[in-house]
């Protein structure tokens, strides 16, 4: 006999299952899941087809590893991308308890606190926490094994989507998307876009805590737990047709920003800087008009002439709106990036962590070539800044 605790939580849990899934909730009205039952031939989504997408991410996981180490290192080496020595934090028990338990960047009062308990100068202590930070940060080479990898699958993913849209009727007249809704067949292309798409986003999110970390960091973390949950949400209340013009939409872009670091890692600054305008304009174009008022249009006004709204109707326009606002976010940065460019400044990428510097020595030497300023000097005259 089963205890009585097993058993009330067993209901409790059937209760919340057939709330999630009920009709009402995800479907339009006078439809249930029963009407997307296949039948006659005709094949239709399932919220049971995502549960692949966990194993292929770690698969991609996998994959991303052993792409990393022999294809993105050798050609950093045949891009010149070179390693910079940092000096190293000198061992110090009493800042470094207070570097990993309190902040990595203490108040001037706590500098001298610091000075006083562990028997150096205050320019001393400085200089430590200085280098103990630079220690931290990524190398050249994760950023730009980084910065490859995402370039090859978003390039892959987005000829992959075009491939999957563009003879269908739907990419020419945005009322197609609907016609027959949500009595519309799945496609096996569809099918494989939308799996690798979401086990891609799974593998970002997996991994997040040991990629380079930038200043948007809680923003990218929004970014895919708001994508994951779109394209599953798209998949199994079958708005597959949106679900593919607003995946191929943002692939479009994403490639050039990972192609514009990739040569910017490399030193190859007038390369960069011509992407990276490509890539503002494309990113503009696509996320900031072609997206509200083309897709969201789209997805927002054109199911009413069928339907009456619903909460997946509400749903998921609200999901667009969250990565509508970062877009927005993201707009702002490349702007300010590309005024620097038409000023004359660097391009850099604004989410990044730049590295430190003294002032009045030389904190760190490279393997390729002098230092002026504490800074290396390249051909451009640039530091290679992410």
């Amino acid at each position: 006999m089963q205890p009585a605790g097993w058993i009330v939580s067993r209901k409790m849990f059937q209760t919340l299952y057939n709330y999630f899934w009920w009709d009402r909730l995800w479907l339009p009205v006078n439809l249930t899941w029963s009407d997307l039952e296949d039948q006659d031939g005709r094949v239709y989504a399932k919220a049971s087809d995502l549960y692949i997408t966990i194993p292929l991410a770690f698969l991609f996981l996998i994959v991303r590893h052993l792409f990393e180490i022999y294809v993105a290192t050798p050609l950093a080496g045949l891009l010149n991308v070179k390693e910079k020595i940092r000096l190293k934090a000198t061992p110090n028990p009493v800042l470094e308890k207070f570097y990993a338990s309190s902040t990595k960047h203490p108040k001037q009062g706590d500098v001298e606190m610091l000075s006083k308990k562990s028997g150096c100068m205050v320019r001393q202590v400085e200089r430590w926490f200085r280098r103990r930070r630079n220690q931290d940060r990524p190398s050249l080479l994760k950023k730009f094994r980084e910065a490859s990898w995402r370039f090859t699958f978003y390039l892959i993913a987005f000829i992959a989507g075009m491939a999957v849209i563009v003879d269908k009727p739907w990419f020419y007249d945005l009322k197609e998307v609907w016609k027959g809704y949500p009595i519309q067949t799945t496609l096996p292309s569809q099918y494989w876009y939308y799996m690798i798409e979401l086990s891609f986003y799974w593998s970002l999110l997996f991994s997040i805590a040991s990629d380079v970390k930038r200043k948007d960091f809680k923003e990218q973390i929004i970014h895919h737990v708001a994508t994951i949950i779109l394209i599953s949400f798209s998949w199994f209340a079958n708005y597959i047709r949106a679900g593919t013009l607003i995946m191929a939409l943002h692939d479009s872009s994403d490639y050039l920003l990972e192609s514009a670091k990739m040569f910017n890692y490399a030193g190859w600054k007038n390369t960069c800087n011509n992407i990276f305008i490509v890539f503002a304009a494309v990113f503009i174009v696509t996320r900031l008009v072609i997206l509200p008022f083309w897709i969201m249009h789209c997805t927002v006004v054109y199911p009413l002439d069928l339907y009456p709204p619903f909460f997946g109707y509400y749903f998921f326009n609200f999901m667009m709106v969250v990565l509508q606002s970062l877009h927005v976010f993201w707009a702002y940065l490349i702007i300010r990036m590309a005024h620097k460019f038409i000023t004359g400044k660097v391009v850099e990428d604004e989410r990044s962590d730049r590295e430190e510097t003294d002032n009045t020595e030389e904190e760190e030497v490279t393997k390729n070539g002098p230092l002026s300023n504490g800074h290396p000097v390249l051909n451009n005259n640039h530091r290679k800044t992410d």
